[in-house]
């Protein structure tokens, strides 16, 4: 995880209170209208449950402590401010504390609809409702313990499993798909894509095989894996992962299903 960025975060008064602009309470609107609108149908019973739990407030971006106090009283979890983009020492110790990583930005009209960084919205309306539920909680809990102690190699793969579970994760129920993942959840793009059939890949979960296939962050995803079950990734957070960790290393990556971004750059996917 990078921590080169355009973007400057919102600090609090003395008080705890971050001031958002009026521009930025009509952004926050219009966003939540809009991914509102995208979701329904689409979102994940889970999901749906934990966004009526944090009653988000729709003419006015919301303070952190609103958030933080229905997760505590649900979950144990809060929200902590960071500076837009932080390394992975820090992102993996913060999930570890159960406190999850929040960038105190906004984005822009200009980028309304899409942006690369993880922005207040995105890490609020498409994460937070889920660190509500269980299952998913204790997941994204083990999975920083882990992150903290891994190598940068270990890392690396784990990596792969949370861009496709807690960002861009699916369940499958008897009607049909539905999402769960916040990197889709707060894209009215993806959201509709990822469970349109016709173009994605749908492969079912399995650990090893997520953590073997690498992803690339500026495109709609061309494979997403499928939990049967949110009570999967409880049961995943109980098992060995780093011993599925060293198995995806041993075995070794997958060939991407996507074109590379640019043949004169290395790394351009994980």
């Amino acid at each position: 995880m990078g921590v080169a960025t355009k973007y400057v975060s919102k600090k609090p008064d003395e008080s705890g209170f971050i001031h958002w602009s009026p521009e930025e309470d009509q952004i926050w609107h219009d966003l939540v209208s809009r991914q509102l609108s995208c979701i329904e149908g689409r979102a994940c019973d889970e999901y749906i449950a934990g966004l009526k739990l944090l009653d988000l407030p729709r003419d006015r971006v919301p303070q952190l402590e609103e958030i933080s106090r229905v997760l505590r009283q649900v979950t144990g979890w809060e929200c902590a401010r960071v500076p837009a983009l932080i390394d992975f020492d820090r992102f993996f110790k913060l999930l570890a504390n159960k406190q999850f990583p929040v960038a105190t930005f906004l984005r822009r009209r200009d980028e309304f609809d899409y942006l690369q960084e993880p922005d207040f919205f995105h890490e609020i309306f498409g994460h937070c409702a889920m660190l509500t539920n269980p299952a998913f909680a204790e997941f994204t809990h083990t999975y920083g313990r882990l992150g903290y102690a891994a190598t940068k190699q270990e890392r690396v793969y784990l990596a792969r499993l949370y861009w496709f579970t807690v960002e861009f994760g699916l369940l499958r129920r008897p009607d049909g798909l539905r999402i769960y993942g916040g990197g889709i959840l707060s894209s009215p793009g993806e959201t509709e894509y990822a469970v349109s059939g016709d173009k994605p890949v749908y492969r079912p979960f399995d650990p090893v095989d997520i953590m073997r296939t690498p992803y690339r962050i500026d495109i709609m995803q061309p494979i997403y894996f499928v939990l049967d079950e949110i009570e999967q990734l409880y049961e995943l957070a109980h098992q060995d992962i780093m011993s599925m960790v060293h198995q995806a290393i041993e075995l070794g990556l997958h060939k991407p299903m996507f074109p590379p971004k640019d043949k004169e750059v290395v790394g351009d996917y994980v």
